[in-house]
């Protein structure tokens, strides 16, 4: 199996708002970078599709040493993933989880690796860790470049709408 190191990191302005995500991949001397952003999210959702793009992006299974700065990402996939899909994804407050379209699709990519979970500290000089920092800034900035004040606020009124509907129906149902 082949050792990849992936260092992930995603974030916002303003949360929710215009988000990013980014990752490097490294495989000996071969080095990576993905990155990706979404006008209207929330930091948590870019540090779960940081997590996911990384491993799509292998093409083989591979021995993977991942580095995180999100205790919610390395917490939810090396212990809380387990209950919540024995609770039929659900949280043990039998509330929905947060992100399970997320949560679900990192659920399809994890074990097709063997993947080791590492957190890191964010902003304390981890080169991996900085630079994937940097690229998902580049993406918030591109995203407030290519849509208006007036569009953001639009798309982060689709999100805030779309999250309380969520959130009405399970309520309803549970």
């Amino acid at each position: 199996m082949k050792k990849v190191v992936i260092h992930s990191d995603g974030g916002c302005h303003g949360n929710p708002g215009p988000g990013g995500w980014a990752a490097t991949l490294a495989h000996g001397p071969h080095l990576r970078e993905i990155s990706g952003g979404d006008p209207a999210t929330t930091n948590n959702r870019m540090e779960l599709l940081a997590a996911i793009e990384a491993l799509k992006t292998l093409k083989e299974a591979c021995h993977v040493e991942f580095h995180t700065d999100s205790t919610y990402l390395k917490n939810g996939v090396t212990s809380w993933m387990v209950t919540w899909k024995r609770n039929g994804w659900r949280t043990t407050a039998k509330k929905p989880v947060k992100n399970e379209d997320l949560w679900r699709a990192l659920d399809e990519v994890t074990p097709i690796h063997r993947v080791e979970w590492k957190w890191v500290k964010a902003h304390a000089g981890h080169e991996g860790n900085e630079r994937c920092d940097e690229l998902a800034n580049v993406e918030i900035a591109r995203i407030k470049e290519t849509f208006t004040s007036a569009q953001l606020q639009e798309f982060l009124l689709l999100f805030n709408a779309k999250d309380a509907v969520t959130e009405s129906v399970a309520d309803s149902l549970f």
